[in-house]
């Protein structure tokens, strides 16, 4: 076995859903020439939705000069995951805790969740083909541009209001539960969950010809201008929306779920049971080493409706309860810590010729260059950055990194433990 030291490229792999930006107006496209990508050629009509960067068994990384891939390497080169964080997660055969990855949205991804560990080893026991694997899904979003989302559940007092304003909406909920749910805002807040869920079950298992029938109703209005001031915020999602998914039942989701429009380098962290859908933007996101989501609407793959409303935690807050806001540790380095173990992220900002120093961490890393270029050194040696470059930092490894000719912006995920 030949030595290798604790830096080194790896190389991502490219996910082609159809919700993906197409040709060179994704990051992903854009990225992959300076990811080393073997073969890559730019079509312009494909979808270039995601960039995996670990070890996650349904596409681990490769590694450059090397015929093994990510998982290999770390297999046999244990000490670079590290003690530490192989006493707190499972790392065996060279597994680690996280799945790093770049994001462009074109269209929205579907109205979901992700499950907890323990509903994670369940579905992946009964249903091996869907839930690959057994592990649990927290991930964190953090924008690279401009970037909109369905996130978490309305406030009950908000999702009240467009029950009462929209009569598409309302009509596919039998009336003792719309009656209920418009009279629970006094309730405890654990009755007030119950109804909510039962609301959100009854829009969610709707009759399909009913869903299809209301939503032409609500567009047509839309159209035409017949909106009420409530819907403002939300006319341009639903018609977009129904443009890419006409008569799903998601397109109502809008009414339910906030509607979050995020600026460069705002995050927002979306733990077990939370739901989500992603609408438009580029995006970094790291969650834990898992591929396993619960699909109810906006999608044309298989739904699983009874999951997905069962494992919901039906807790209604604003938005900004999901935000993660950084923390600048150093000038060049910001910190975006989500309330889980399994990941941290940093971004550097490096400036034309200024070097960063990050100290040794005891665990393992990667990290990926969005913008510029530069090089980044450890005792052992050096390797030259530009947007796309990605590589795996040893645990116990002291780094520079150091711009060169102009600002140099690298993303860095790690565990610790």
């Amino acid at each position: 076995m030949s030595t290798i030291e604790p830096v080194f490229r790896i190389i991502p792999t490219i996910q082609n859903y159809d919700w993906g930006k197409k040709g060179k107006d994704s990051k992903v496209a854009e990225f992959a020439p300076g990811a080393g990508i073997c073969g890559f050629t730019l079509n312009q009509s494909a979808p270039y939705a995601e960039l995996w960067m670990g070890t996650h068994v349904k596409s681990p990384s490769g590694v450059v000069d090397r015929k093994q891939n990510l998982t290999q390497i770390l297999t046999e080169n244990p000490g670079f995951i590290g003690d530490q964080v192989s006493r707190r997660f499972d790392t065996t055969n060279g597994n680690l805790p996280f799945l790093f990855k770049v994001l462009a949205i074109g269209k929205a991804l579907s109205i979901q969740t992700h499950p907890d560990k323990k509903t994670s080893e369940k579905l992946h026991a009964e249903q091996p083909t869907v839930y690959t694997d057994p592990n649990h899904k927290p991930e964190m979003a953090l924008a690279l541009t401009d970037f909109k989302a369905l996130c978490g559940f309305m406030p009950i007092t908000r999702i009240a209001e467009y029950v009462k304003a929209v009569p598409e909406f309302n009509s596919l909920i039998d009336s003792s539960i719309v009656t209920e749910f418009l009279n629970c805002t006094n309730l405890p807040e654990s009755e007030q969950k119950a109804v909510l869920k039962k609301l959100f079950a009854a829009l969610m298992t709707a009759d399909v010809s009913s869903i299809a029938t209301q939503l032409r109703t609500l567009v047509a209005r839309y159209q035409r201008g017949g909106q009420k001031p409530l819907e403002e915020d939300v006319k341009d999602l639903v018609l977009t929306l129904n443009e890419q998914y006409p008569g799903d039942v998601g397109v109502f989701c809008a009414f339910m779920l906030n509607f979050v429009r995020m600026t460069p380098g705002q995050a927002i962290f979306l733990g077990a049971g939370e739901p989500h859908a992603y609408v438009e933007g580029d995006i970094m996101e790291c969650m834990a080493n898992s591929d396993n989501v619960i699909r109810a609407g906006l999608t044309p793959k298989p739904k699983d409706i009874p999951n997905l409303v069962s494992v919901l935690t039906y807790t209604p807050s604003d938005w900004q309860k999901h935000m993660v806001e950084p923390v600048d540790i150093t000038p060049r380095t910001r910190k975006y810590d989500p309330p889980i173990q399994d990941f941290t992220v940093l971004q550097v900002k490096t400036q034309k010729g200024e070097t960063e120093t990050h100290e040794a961490i005891p665990g393992p890393s990667i990290a990926i260059a969005t913008e510029g270029s530069g090089r980044v050194s450890w005792s052992g040696g050096e390797l030259d950055l530009q947007a796309g470059s990605v590589i795996f930092v040893g645990a116990e490894t002291k780094i520079k990194i150091t711009a060169g000719d102009s600002e140099l912006v690298v993303f860095r995920a790690y565990v610790t433990a």
